[in-house]
This record gives C-alpha cells, sequence and structure tokens, in this order.
C-alpha cells in the first residue's frame, strides 16, 4: 500500500487547523515524524498542535528543543483539541497504542487521518495513507514534504533523520535499502547532523541506564540451543537501578546480538501492573504475528504487546507461543 498523495496534498490544503498526536511510550520515529510534519505543516502556514498521551522520555528531550510536544492531561485537556480541522495520527494504527489520545479521537469532529508504515490496524475511523513497505513513518514525512512542494529546513531534517535511524538500527536492519540512502542523502543535505544525533542518542547514557542494562544482561535465559533468549525487568528495579521506565528502550537488542540468537523477547513489568513485551526476530518467525496473538502489533522483525498477569504466568503464556512457532 502506498499513500494517495492527491488525496493527501487535497486534505492539507483545504484546512487549516491540525492536531498531531502518536502512540504510547513515543520513540523516535514517533516524536520525529511528528516535529518533522509539523514543521511541513507550518512552512505552509498552517495552525499545528502536538499532544501525546505519554511525556517524551528524558533521553529522548534533545528532538524536541523548542518543547513544541504537549502531554494530555498535563499542559493540554481533552475540551482544548476538540475544534480542530485535521487529527493526523502518526506512526500506529492501533487504538491501543493511543492510550488517554483515545478519548480525544473518540470525542473530535475533526476529520482524522492516519500516517503510518505498520502492518497492524484498527479502525480508528480515519483516512489510511500508510506504506507498510517503509522502513520508518520518518521516511513518509519526507514524501509528503515533497508531494506539498516543501522544502526541507535543519529543523524538519534533524528530527527526520532521528525517525528513520532508530527505526532501521542505525541502518543495519533489513528494513533499509538503497532508497533509505537516497533519503537520508536528502536530510543530510537539508542540514540533519548524524554525529550530533549520534552522541544526543547513545553517548548520553545515565548511570542508572547502564546499571539497568547490566540487570538486564545478567537474568537472560537462553533456550532451543541458544536460538532462543529472553530476560526481564520488574517495576522494582527502576527504582533499585535508578533508571526511568524509557531506559528498557532497545534493550532487547542486547539479548538479540549473542551469536545463534534467532529470536529475543524481554517482558518489562510495567508501574500499573502487567507487562510490556518487545519481540525481535532475526528468522522466519515474524513478531507481529505473535504480537498479534496478544493484542499488540508491529512489523515482521519487531513488535511489541501487552499483557496483564504475573511475571511466571506470562512468561509462560508468550514463550509457550514462540517455541511453538519456531519448532
Amino acid at each position: 500500500m502506498t499513500p494517495d498523495w492527491t488525496r493527501f496534498v487535497e486534505l492539507i490544503n483545504a484546512n487549516q487547523r491540525f492536531l498531531l498526536t502518536s502512540h504510547i511510550r513515543p520513540d523516535c520515529d514517533a516524536l520525529g515524524s511528528e516535529l518533522a510534519m509539523c514543521g511541513v505543516l507550518e512552512s505552509l502556514g498552517k495552525d499545528v498542535t502536538i499532544v501525546n498521551g505519554h511525556p517524551t522520555p528524558p533521553n529522548l528531550s534533545f528532538i524536541d528543543p523548542q518543547k513544541r510536544i504537549k502531554v494530555l492531561g498535563e499542559d493540554a485537556q481533552v475540551d482544548e483539541l476538540l475544534d480542530m480541522d485535521i487529527m493526523i495520527i502518526l506512526d500506529t494504527s492501533a487504538w491501543a497504542q493511543l492510550g488517554p489520545m483515545g478519548d480525544v479521537i473518540r470525542a473530535t469532529k475533526a476529520k482524522k487521518m492516519i500516517f503510518d508504515h505498520h502492518v497492524s490496524e484498527d479502525d480508528l475511523g480515519a483516512e489510511l495513507f500508510k506504506n507498510t513497505t517503509a522502513e520508518a513513518t520518518g521516511r513518509l514525512v519526507v514524501e509528503a514534504a515533497e508531494h506539498l512542494g516543501v522544502s526541507l529546513t535543519r529543523e524538519i531534517a534533524m528530527p527526520v533523520f532521528a525517525a528513520i535511524a532508530t527505526d532501521t538500527g542505525w541502518f543495519r536492519f533489513s528494513s533499509t535499502t538503497s532508497e533509505t540512502y537516497r533519503v537520508i542523502a536528502k536530510v543530510v543535505d537539508a542540514g540533519a547532523s548524524p554525529t550530533e544525533i549520534y552522541s544526543k542518542l547513545y553517548e548520553q547514557d545515565t548511570a542508572g541506564r547502564v546499571r539497568l542494562r547490566g540487570l538486564i544482561l545478567s537474568r537472560i535465559e537462553s533456550e532451543l540451543d541458544g536460538r532462543l533468549q529472553h530476560t526481564y525487568v520488574a517495576k522494582e528495579d527502576f527504582e533499585r537501578t535508578g533508571a526511568v521506565p524509557s531506559d528498557t528502550e532497545d534493550a532487547i537488542n542486547l539479548a538479540l546480538a549473542i551469536a545463534g540468537t534467532e529470536f529475543a523477547v524481554i517482558f518489562v513489568e510495567q508501574q500499573t501492573g502487567g507487562f510490556k513485551i518487545s519481540f525481535r526476530s532475526h528468522c522466519a518467525v515474524e513478531c507481529n504475528a505473535i504480537a498479534e496473538k496478544f493484542d499488540g502489533g508491529g512489523h515482521k522483525a519487531a513488535a511489541g504487546a501487552f499483557l496483564a498477569g504475573s511475571l511466571d504466568e506470562v512468561r509462560q503464556q508468550v514463550l509457550d507461543d514462540v517455541r511453538s512457532a519456531m519448532r
């Protein structure tokens, strides 16, 4: 599926007030796509507001130097957001991933658009502008700018680079293609600094984050002759190490990096109960197919879900399914 760019341009040109949002626990593709789309729309003279259901993680705050992204219930309320022409939902098509912003989506009379690259989707009552072969939603924002006749600026390019670089694992995932590099070349030409972004993403760890990573590594369990690796984080680990929940982002890749690993799973206990589960695959077992069994979603190589219950209950239920798929 590729977006109907003619319809997209028609909707943008015909409307003035835009609300942008994305999924809970926002990552760089979510945040970067929102900020870049904001820059594109504002260059056309549009009024743009960005509001998410969860705050920007501290380690990703560099991506929003002007603090444009508001948080629902803190610096934005539902009734303040209903008088919009268009609501654009970026980097997700699932109700479960929208959290409290789902209330806004249900209440608003604005036209709704989904701008996404994930396969999984719910009926959000929105027009779909999706490309499930794209490596990141940020890539679609670059294409949107081109179809709208907007030139990329550094303010657009920096968050777009962060979006694409992180969703491709800094260009090492199989989703990276020659077209990825052509898009990145345009973004760098527009002022994105790979060195600056890499430093802010990967060279600013807190002591708590490092201690938590050590704990995660110490708990890795290996099964199926080393083909399956899994680990977990308990909610008390954050206080124990001085880490914050966003410090678990990409921690699953530590397990996936072990030689011979084909599939990795991490269970992260949430402060309100239950577990966020992340899946990564280097084999024919598709992460999104596993995640969808637990009302989650994502990509073939990376996906996530949430499941209520104790660690033992959740781990048994999920790992039984993974083992069965890998045999």
